[in-house]
């Protein structure tokens, strides 16, 4: 059984020997961190906690040795433990003396399995009374016992993080795969092209369709059946970037509509806020003004043409300007370049590009599961540790 909130009931879960439910006022007292504010602050070592953990240094501390911090203001709950003297904002409680036998580590530990946060009460920023924490109970076990949680912990927690930084070296490696397959295909402009190549403006191989919104005011344009595209929408899509009836991602359609409709197979763009989401309509859409629309001439492949994309979009990113957001405009699309191959070689390159893609999506999300499951782990170890199963 895991520990959450502690009322008397609660301490009828039996403990292992040596073990008694105490009330956590009965440990120690929760102290209000000072203020301190970073132009204040005087270069030294000593770390400054906020909420988050560290937020900087000080050249003195306002705690005499190890310490627990908690998360009063902001983000209600956290617990952190220096192991030496520090300085606890004014958006924190801190914890430096016990009233019983108690190891900071180990306390600091078991606050974290209490989980705190469920006890924000604030109406605005979120905030903590310490006077409900003190009211909950823990477990508490001989001091020498405490140790040996503490010591054993120790060692599982570098384990995991060791684990998880591992882990999330092989999502990054997994991450960075798709931009590397491309630069594989892609000649960029100063490169020799392969043979059969050309350099071709979008404007000559598609046809550039701005985007628009109709009256919000209108209620014969909205709820329907036809999906209408922003880039918040393009910014939602995963790999496979498909936009489809089955991968609906709009809260309202069309009834009716006298914008522009593209065409199954048109590669659709956020070209402002921000630039560069893409997706492949597999469907008729329409889209809103923040979006631009390249419906393929007949001598391009759709999903070619969202490769080439995709692997120049930074070029894109570079020419977008603007005086509130960065836009790349309707003349700026049509005149850009991109490297072009007969048809039967983009179709040959789509196919094992979209293969090579979806293996790497595998990949990612096997990746994110491990990464997951690593995640998870301190609080398991931490259930077990204060279960006495350790």
């Amino acid at each position: 059984m895991s520990i959450t909130t502690k009322h008397a009931k609660d301490t009828k879960r039996e403990l292992p020997p040596g073990w008694k439910w105490v009330r956590l006022g009965e440990v120690c007292e929760l102290n209000y961190g000072s203020s301190l504010v970073e132009a204040t602050r005087q270069q030294g070592n000593i770390p400054v906690y906020g909420s988050n953990g560290i937020v900087g240094y000080h050249n003195k501390p306002i705690t005499s040795g190890p310490t627990v911090v908690i998360g009063r203001k902001g983000s209600v709950g956290q617990i952190h433990f220096s192991p030496v003297a520090c300085y606890p904002i004014d958006t924190t409680y801190y914890i430096q003396h016990t009233n019983l036998p108690v190891d900071l580590e180990w306390l600091s530990n078991i606050l974290k399995v209490l989980d705190l946060s469920h006890l924000n009460k604030a109406s605005g920023v979120p905030g903590l009374n310490r006077n409900d924490v003190t009211k909950l109970f823990i477990p508490l076990p001989a001091l020498p016992e405490q140790q040996r949680i503490v010591a054993i912990l120790r060692e599982q927690m570098a384990a995991v993080e060791k684990a998880r930084k591992a882990a999330e070296e092989r999502l990054e490696a997994v991450k960075s795969l798709p931009a590397a397959f491309l630069r594989q295909v892609f000649p960029q402009p100063g490169q020799p092209l392969p043979p059969g190549w050309k350099w071709v403006r979008l404007g000559e191989v598609t046809t550039v369709v701005n985007g628009t919104t109709p009256a919000s005011e209108n209620p014969a344009y909205w709820g329907g059946h036809i999906v209408w595209i922003t880039p918040t929408d393009l910014g939602r899509l995963t790999c496979p970037e498909i936009i489809s009836s089955e991968r609906r991602i709009t809260a309202n359609g069309f009834r009716s509509c006298n914008l522009t409709l593209v065409p199954p197979g048109t590669v659709v763009m956020s070209s402002r806020a921000p630039i560069g989401h893409l997706g492949i309509a597999t469907i008729e859409v329409c889209t809103n003004q923040g979006c631009k629309s390249f419906v393929p001439g007949p001598n391009v492949d759709s999903f070619f043409l969202y490769y080439a994309l995709k692997c120049s979009i930074w070029k894109l990113q570079q020419i977008g300007s603007g005086a509130t957001f960065d836009e790349v405009s309707k003349t700026q699309c049509e005149g850009f370049p991109i490297p072009l191959p007969p048809l039967a070689e983009q179709q040959r390159i789509a196919a094992v590009l979209r293969e090579q893609m979806a293996a790497v999506e595998r990949a990612r999300k096997a990746a994110e599961e491990e990464l997951e499951t690593i995640n998870a782990l301190p609080a398991a170890l931490l259930r077990r540790a204060f279960a006495g199963e350790l």
